[in-house]
């Protein structure tokens, strides 16, 4: 009697198991990460969002679990995407990569709380009321890389001061790029300087975006921040190297990659931070208290092998102001 009441609780037993840890399972938080960007350019800044999460006590797998969504550049899958996660219920959704991406998470709820990762002026682009009181379900993450741009000019008009006309490169029909051309646009009177304003929508219009500059004079070239041009660092540096033009980039990926220099903060800061308040949210921590967080660091680097191909000599108080010197 009692080993037979003893295989009944034993089987008993076998079934509640797997039950329980399917209601473990269900309990755990899903969050959504909704980029612009394509899964494989974006392995350190996803290890970045992680770190976050980590810091706060979350990791993936074992406490949380992660929807991914990448448009790859096709700004016009995001709102499926961002309808799709809000009809799974995530419990955050981390909007990154692009105004855009934000933009689009912000329209698609007003409930789920969201932490973006944008380079825009978030109050500008109505994303917040306020840095320090943002309002509503949405934070996040600024790095404010479309006014750097004066900085930047300023640097390439210091590398090379003999460029009169300087072309701009952006995205076409991205709110960045506007924000960004005011900025350099400003800047560039400042200077004296005459800014060349050339747009692209895909990688088939490099070249002829090189032509141009090239054929209407421009002695130097600034590419404007953003994730398809991070994405596409390679070919954008070949091409300047194969024209001749000095060009100053947003993030130090770009002179790894063989670009002359780049300044700006480190991207995968940014991201870290997006985690911080992801897991901080997961805790408790409304949206509406969490202060836009914008950077404090910036890093100038160059790289001087580049500089050498393109026959010009870096003057030694840029060499005294870079963060890192490649040779």
């Amino acid at each position: 009697m009692r080993r037979r009441k003893f295989i009944s609780l034993l089987g008993g037993a076998v079934v509640t198991w797997p039950l329980a840890a399917r209601a473990q399972q269900a309990a755990m938080p899903v969050v959504g990460f909704l980029s612009n960007r394509m899964a494989s350019e974006s392995v350190s800044v996803v290890a970045a969002f992680h770190q976050g999460l980590k810091e706060i006590g979350y990791v993936e797998g074992q406490n949380i679990s992660i929807e991914y969504r990448w448009a790859d550049f096709q700004d016009n899958r995001l709102p499926a995407m961002a309808a799709d996660l809000v009809q799974r219920r995530v419990a955050v959704i981390a909007a990154t990569g692009s105004t855009v991406a934000a933009s689009t998470a912000k329209s698609a709820t007003t409930t789920i709380p969201i932490v973006f990762g944008a380079g825009t002026d978030p109050v500008k682009e109505g994303l917040v009321a306020s840095l320090n009181r943002p309002g509503g379900n949405i934070t996040g993450v600024t790095p404010f890389t479309q006014q750097l741009g004066a900085k930047q000019l300023e640097l390439l008009h210091a590398m090379v001061p003999t460029a009169a006309v300087v072309a701009v490169l952006g995205r076409r029909n991205d709110p960045d790029t506007e924000y960004q051309l005011k900025d350099v646009e400003a800047a560039a009177r400042t200077l004296g300087l005459q800014i060349l304003a050339l747009t692209v929508d895909s990688k088939s219009d490099f070249q002829s975006a090189f032509a141009s500059l090239v054929q209407r004079g421009a002695g130097a070239l600034l590419i404007f921040s953003g994730a398809f041009f991070t994405a596409n660092r390679v070919p954008l540096a070949i091409l300047a190297a194969r024209h001749g033009i000095p060009a100053i980039y947003t993030l130090r990926e770009f002179p790894l990659a063989g670009g002359l220099m780049s300044y700006a903060t480190r991207l995968t800061d940014s991201y870290r931070q997006v985690g911080i308040y992801v897991g901080q949210i997961l805790k408790g921590a409304k949206p509406a208290d969490l202060p836009v967080m914008q950077p404090t660091k910036f890093e100038f680097v160059i790289n001087l092998e580049t500089a050498q191909t393109l026959g010009l000599t870096v003057p030694p108080s840029l060499l005294a102001l870079a963060d890192e010197v490649i040779e």
